[in-house]
């Protein structure tokens, strides 16, 4: 079967031939982002090269591509370094020969417009995209039979720098996939597999690259090609382009052509997950192929429903997008002539009232009337999403609305620093990562040392520290600060200081502004030892949200400020794994009821940070009162009173609350009431909000039997 297996591994024969004899086995680690969450992985890379593994975005082809004769074969003959990574690939090689679970099957097909695999991958903007990678490494674990479908983005998503006044401005690199972990999909001829979409009257072809996630192999389609005009190779150029009729197009590309690219590779998913409504043209597809056949539209679609489930991720108007019905017939080219549908009733798929020709076609409309099953991702968001769309089903109440949650959970492989790992392997059992989502396997907790919890939490914070000193010096020189605010980054921060960490995509909605909002009392937290730590990427055309950040940068020059505020630009995937592991609170503000879920937080909670956040998303069914603090959720009209009363509520906590505990030491250094709440956030969070608790959810009451 073409199925891009092959191709993969003869990416790795090749690159293995540029390696001395002793490390060939390297390359097929390289092409297998397994690597990324196995212990002792990134060590066995960094070992080759430490510079140039920092040069590459530690991404491993390149690694090996680029590394010197030299270091390789220094590499190749330490007897230490060899039997590391003999460890690694024995370890991975057992872990791919493992019996394939019996569930989905046929193979579920997860469709998503981002995934955040890892940060030499750039095919990812944030939270929608780091989940769909978790999504994928926990299907790995479990053995699941699941593919992933996504873009190749040539350039990916922007990159950011800001200016001394705070402004951001937004630059792109070009990704060369022949320096990725990834292969280009073959036909049994030689050449590569292409599918064709016929999109705004012109046909586009496509190719298909291969990237494998451990068990699970992620396709990439990918508009760069030979037959393509320039504008048509731009359809797969960037995330969230902002031209909106190139982002339709690329949901026509990765809907339709994501659909053609399975069934040119002869995979026929037994399940369609759409995730968010910007894959929701797959089914479409699929009805299209029943309707070539000889069924009815009506029939096919009927029949393609049973085996589809959509997840809607946000109620921000942003992420629930909507076009004209002149844009959407035109992006779809022939497909509602092959559908034997008439303009009229291909728009009304879109609309949350069929009949209202006024009304523009949505996505997200589209994903619920082609689904079998729907759901949020977490509890609140559920409700929301329910009263949301009630439009789209006027027959009953809200509450009748057939919208579910599955509240999101995070891979703990990927997100737990060595250290807590290490701590919790050796109190928990090895297994314990398998049966994550039993709270028995939790129980152990409280056997814990308050002595050795409390010095992992002091290694991560020291290891943040050096980063953040390194980190914030670099970012001040590359902006043309002055020297004395440069030189004060590398005397920034302490590795015994109480570190807050704020740090998501900075939508307006999430309120970056909220920590500085009153200017005396934010300041007065610096006095009393607390450092904080922001990171975020407004959209290039949220004008609103660049301007939250640059209003961050009017106190640089306050007292303190310079030391102990530290702004990280370019916020990715890395970065994040640094910031979750080492900060001591993680805020989460959102306006609510805007938070759809947020997996930030169970992120820090997992390596012992204490969440405080306001009561929407995950944290309104998480929060219990001993494992961290709540901002009361009580949305209003009156924005700026709304924000001014969350405000005052999170200054008062940290000030009255959180401070003295974090400094309420015994005689032995240990903040003893500051781990009981570490201990009450990883028993009740762990044993919750992981992914396997996730994936069994997916697959034992979403997905379709």
């Amino acid at each position: 079967m073409t199925n891009g297996a092959v191709d993969v591994r003869a990416a790795a024969a090749a690159l293995a031939g540029r390696l001395p004899n002793e490390l060939g086995f390297l390359a097929e680690i390289a092409f297998n982002y397994l690597w990324s969450w196995t212990p002792g992985g990134e060590e066995v890379f960094r070992s080759i090269d430490p510079h140039r593994w920092e040069l590459c975005g530690a991404n491993p082809v390149r690694l090996l591509q680029e590394a010197s004769q030299a270091s390789l074969e220094r590499t190749a003959s330490d007897a230490a370094c060899l039997a590391d990574a003999r460890r690694l690939f024995e370890t991975i090689r057992t872990d791919l020969d493992r019996p394939a679970a019996s569930i989905p099957s046929p193979p579920a097909a997860f469709l998503c417009t981002e995934f955040g695999v890892h940060a030499s991958l750039p095919t990812y903007a944030g939270g929608l995209g780091i989940l769909a990678g978790d999504i994928l490494k926990e299907a790995s674990d479990m053995a699941l039979s699941l593919v992933g479908v996504g873009l190749l983005y040539r350039q990916g998503y922007f990159h950011q720098r800001v200016d001394p006044s705070g402004w951001q401005h937004e630059y792109w690199t070009e990704t060369d996939p022949d320096r990725l972990p990834a292969a280009l999909v073959r036909g049994d001829d030689g050449r590569p597999l292409t599918i064709d979409v016929k999109i705004r009257e012109r046909t586009v072809v496509a190719q298909i690259w291969r990237v494998d996630v451990g068990r699970i192999p992620l396709y990439l389609i990918d508009a760069e090609r030979p037959e393509n005009n320039r504008v048509d190779r731009w359809i797969t150029s960037r995330l969230y382009v902002g031209d909106r009729k190139f982002r339709l197009a690329q949901y026509a590309l990765l809907g339709v052509g994501g659909i053609r690219a399975l069934h040119a590779m002869g995979i026929d998913p037994g399940t369609i997950h759409l995730n968010e409504g910007h894959v929701a043209f797959a089914p479409l597809e699929l009805a299209r192929v029943a309707v070539a056949s000889g069924a009815d539209f009506h029939t096919a679609l009927d029949t393609v429903r049973r085996r589809t489930v959509f997840t809607t991720h946000t109620p921000v108007a942003a992420g629930n997008e909507a076009y004209t019905g002149s844009e959407v017939l035109q992006v779809l080219g022939d497909l509602p002539e092959q559908l034997h549908l008439d303009a009229k009733e291909v728009l009304a798929l879109g609309r949350t009232r069929p009949d209202e020709e006024d009304e523009p076609f949505g996505m997200t409309p589209l994903g619920l009337r082609v689904a079998s099953s729907a759901n949020g991702v977490s509890r609140r968001h559920g409700f929301v999403a329910r009263e949301m769309w009630h439009s789209l089903y006027p027959d009953g109440t809200a509450s009748d609305v057939p919208i579910t949650h599955v509240t999101n959970g995070v891979h703990f492989p990927t997100w737990l620093a060595a250290p807590m790992r290490e701590l919790l392997d050796e109190h928990l059992g090895d297994d314990w990562l398998r049966r994550a989502d039993d709270p028995a396997a939790w129980k152990a907790i409280d056997d814990i040392p308050d002595a050795d919890l409390w010095a992992v939490r002091n290694i991560l914070r020291r290891r943040l520290v050096a980063y953040l000193r390194d980190r914030a010096a670099e970012d001040r020189l590359g902006r043309g600060e002055h020297v004395e605010y440069v030189e004060a980054a590398t005397r920034a921060f302490d590795d015994e200081v109480l570190t807050v960490g704020f740090a998501r995509r900075a939508a307006t909605y999430k309120r970056l502004h909220l920590i500085t909002l009153d200017p005396s009392r934010a300041l007065r937290l610096l006095e009393q030892s607390v450092q904080l730590v922001l990171a975020g990427k407004p959209h290039p055309a949220d004008e609103e949200g660049k301007r939250l950040v640059q209003g961050v940068f009017e106190l640089k020059w306050a007292p303190h400020v310079a030391e102990r505020v530290a702004y990280l630009e370019d916020y990715d995937l890395a970065m994040a794994q640094r910031l979750v592991a080492g900060c001591d609170i993680w805020l989460n503000v959102p306006r609510p009821p805007m938070e759809a879920c947020g997996t930030s937080g169970m992120k820090a909670a997992i390596n012992g940070g204490l969440n405080c956040s306001v009561l929407d998303g995950w944290w309104e069914e998480a929060y219990n009162a001993e494992n961290g603090w709540a901002i009361s959720a009580h949305p209003t009209r009156d924005l700026d009173a709304m924000d001014a009363q969350d405000a005052n509520r999170l200054y008062d906590i940290l000030e009255n609350e959180a401070i003295p505990l974090f400094y309420d030491r015994s005689e032995d250094g240990v903040p003893h009431g500051w781990v009981r709440k570490i201990k009450a956030s990883l028993r009740s969070v762990g044993s919750q909000f992981n992914a396997t608790r996730m994936m069994r959810e997916y697959v034992g009451r979403v997905y379709p039997r």
